[in-house]
């Protein structure tokens, strides 16, 4: 059972995050083989101020082995 956690600097609509959420679902169900009713999706909205603190240190740079897409930027950027 998929559970996709999104976390994004805010600013995008509603909409936005709907079809963002129906993107991830359809490559989820198309690349697991798992059906639409096993997937869950959230989205968690960063300040950009707060994004090193909150999200770039704790979740990428203190756990690089869990991360498959490292970002092109870094705290010093």
């Amino acid at each position: 059972m998929p559970h996709v956690i999104l976390k994004m600097v805010e600013g995008r609509t509603e909409e936005q995050k709907k079809a963002l959420s129906d993107a991830l679902t359809l490559a989820v169900t198309t690349t697991l083989g798992c059906g639409e009713d096993l997937v869950s999706v959230a989205i968690e909205d960063v300040k950009d101020e707060e994004w090193m603190a909150k999200v770039y240190v704790p979740d990428i740079q203190r756990q690089p082995g869990r991360i498959y897409r490292m970002p092109g930027y870094g705290p010093e950027d």
